[in-house]
């Protein structure tokens, strides 16, 4: 079974920097994309950025310049910098074996099929 286990969360202060941390296990697939997505209480799943088997980033416009998401080994992580009150939320890490054909890596919440539980970031 795939597992993904995020970790990382807390509060931070505007302007402040946090990692977020995704531990995968039992993912196996040759061709996947990995992503970061957020929701915020009464707004819908967005996604924040994306990482596919090729190297290729993508980030929600909301984020460019600020969050870096990378993976080594089995671990996905994302840092923030100089976050803002608007990034505040629960922050999930996804997974889906795919091939995208030179299409960035999808930032669509129902292309992933496998997710973890979540890790809440407060920021005040």
């Amino acid at each position: 079974d795939v597992q993904l286990v995020e970790s990382g969360g807390g509060s931070v202060q505007p302007g402040g920097s946090l990692r977020l941390s995704c531990q995968i296990s039992g993912f196996t697939y040759i061709n996947y994309s990995l992503a970061w997505f957020r929701q915020a209480p009464g707004k819908e799943r967005e996604g924040v950025a994306s990482n596919d088997s090729d190297g290729t980033v993508h980030y929600a416009d909301s984020v460019k310049g600020r969050f870096t998401i990378s993976k080594v080994k089995d671990t996905l992580s994302l840092q923030m910098n100089d976050v803002k009150p608007e990034d505040a939320g629960l922050y999930y890490c996804a997974a889906e074996g795919a091939i995208y054909y030179g299409n960035p890596p999808p930032l669509e919440h129902y292309e992933y099929s496998n997710w973890g539980q979540g890790t809440q970031v407060t920021v005040s």
